[in-house]
């Protein structure tokens, strides 16, 4: 590349002094070396200024020549330019790709659509190593300039997903279009490393046995999960956000952290967190309390009071969370 591009140079060198020397000769004694120069200059770049001077016909000639082997030159430039711009992309996904085989402990998301762009966010956000799995080029370009791992490739392939170096990773996304899609990844995914945690997305409820039976460890419909959750806040306006907890090595743990807003529950009112019942009661604790100046307590102690105006962070499994929350006010 560097001797092609050595060789371009050293052509338009020649044909500018070339043409330089031709005008200067063949325009006789009304020419100067300036009007020369500039001739070949607007001859070369094609902008149609106009002679300096009128052209003999071995001028013309000239000009004709001039522009046949300029035009045909900057054509060969171009395609040089294009094949080193081509090399240098092909040289950063190479070194993107080496990178990602050796890394170890990270995530895997298949598919970058609405769910798979809100996923790599939060665990770009969280500082953790993951792989964005994309077939679609434009797409898998939009990953590589946010400076994100990208394998380009089908996901449903063995080969895209050794290059995501699946048998390193400690856990893996499946947010693909289509339950079919999913499913069969995961089949693949299980079967290249069976520790793997495997978080599946279903659009339709009946496909969630069969992504479970395929070795997935949770499976998680946005539309109905999306739904329980409007649902729940508009009949207990006491819950003003709900975060599921899911650890990757224990998928028997299912935890969920709820902010509930202690407005209108008056039997909390000035009561300790020791005497509140909740443990005893729900088996649910107190993690974190949000003050109504926007203070926020941490891990507060048994001792502490609570407050109608304050808004608790609530921690429990599941189950534990719901018998709470059915014991709100609607």
């Amino acid at each position: 590349m560097m001797n092609k591009k050595f060789l371009i140079i050293l052509y338009f060198i020649f044909l500018f002094s070339f043409g330089s020397i031709g005008f200067y000769i063949l325009g006789g004694e009304e020419w100067s070396w300036i009007d020369s120069i500039y001739m070949t200059v607007i001859t070369l770049s094609t902008v149609g200024f106009g002679e300096v001077h009128p052209l003999t016909d071995s001028a013309k000639i000239l000009s004709i020549l001039i522009i046949i082997f300029g035009v045909t030159g900057i054509g060969v430039l171009i395609r040089t330019f294009k094949e080193e711009f081509i090399q240098i992309d092909l040289f950063r996904k190479n070194k993107m790709m080496k990178t990602i085989s050796k890394l170890k402990n990270h995530f895997v998301i298949c598919g970058y659509g609405r769910m798979g762009a809100v996923i790599a966010k939060e665990l770009n956000d969280k500082n953790l190593d993951f792989v964005i799995i994309e077939i679609n080029d434009q797409k898998a370009e939009l990953i590589r300039s946010k400076g994100w791992f990208c394998v380009h490739g089908d996901a449903t392939a063995e080969d895209t997903l050794t290059a995501a170096r699946i048998d390193n990773a400690s856990g893996v996304s499946i947010v693909l279009d289509t339950d079919q899609e999913n499913l069969f990844v995961t089949m693949s995914m299980k079967t290249l490393n069976p520790d793997l945690f495997i978080l599946s997305r279903c659009s339709l409820e009946d496909n969630m046995a069969k992504l479970i039976r395929a070795g997935a460890n949770k499976v998680i419909n946005p539309y109905t999960a999306g739904g329980h959750r409007m649902a729940e806040i508009l009949s207990k306006p006491q819950v003003e956000d709900s975060i599921s907890v899911i650890s990757p090595k224990h998928a028997e743990m299912n935890l969920t952290l709820d902010e509930i807003s202690l407005k209108n529950l008056n039997h909390y009112d000035g009561v300790p967190i020791k005497e509140s019942k909740l443990r005893e009661e729900f088996d649910v604790m107190i993690v974190g309390i949000i003050k109504s100046t926007g203070e926020s307590i941490i891990n507060p102690k048994p001792d502490t009071i609570l407050n109608t105006t304050d808004t608790v962070l609530l921690m429990g499994d599941v189950v534990n969370m719901d018998k709470f929350k059915e014991s709100l006010p609607s």
